[in-house]
């Protein structure tokens, strides 16, 4: 019995304020980690904004070229009767989604085409997307360096 009774006194184990004490720092990983992935997943819905923009204004670009358009035209990437559409007419494979929605389609997904006398290089294009909590409208150049007007429900 005395043997068993000095085994156990032997034993080693975490004392409850050890416990306490990692308790407390994964708390406090946890209260740094979590605000970071919150981070990451906004700036992920940013670029997919900015990718949808860039897939609609090449698109819209192909349009303009392989139709040879020379007038203003206004191109839609979510199905428009009053538009050109691009994926009706096989520009885009399908209509642009909006990230901040459940697979939604942006309310409006539009590029204004406004040719220049001088080429399309000087041709002006510019990018709408309308959607459930966020808005974005600029050309793409403004778009890529985040100078475009964008509102988000954040």
């Amino acid at each position: 019995m005395k043997k068993r009774l000095q085994q156990l006194k032997n034993q080693k184990g975490l004392t409850l304020v050890e416990l306490l004490a990692v308790i407390v720092i994964l708390g406090i990983i946890a209260a740094i980690a979590v605000p970071a992935i919150g981070g990451i997943i906004d700036n992920a819905r940013e670029d997919a904004h900015e990718s949808n923009a860039e897939s609609l204004y090449n698109a819209a670009r192909l349009a303009v070229t392989s139709e040879n358009l020379t007038d203003g035209e206004t191109f839609s990437g979510v199905g428009s009767d009053d538009h050109f559409d691009l994926v009706e007419e096989g520009y885009l494979d399908s209509n642009m989604i909006d990230p901040e929605s459940d697979n939604d389609e942006y309310e409006t997904a539009q590029v204004e085409y406004t040719p220049s006398d001088e080429g399309d290089s000087m041709s002006q294009y510019t990018i709408t997307l309308d959607g459930e909590d966020y808005y974005i409208s600029g050309t793409i150049s403004d778009i890529r360096s985040g100078d475009a007007e964008t509102t988000s429900a954040d």
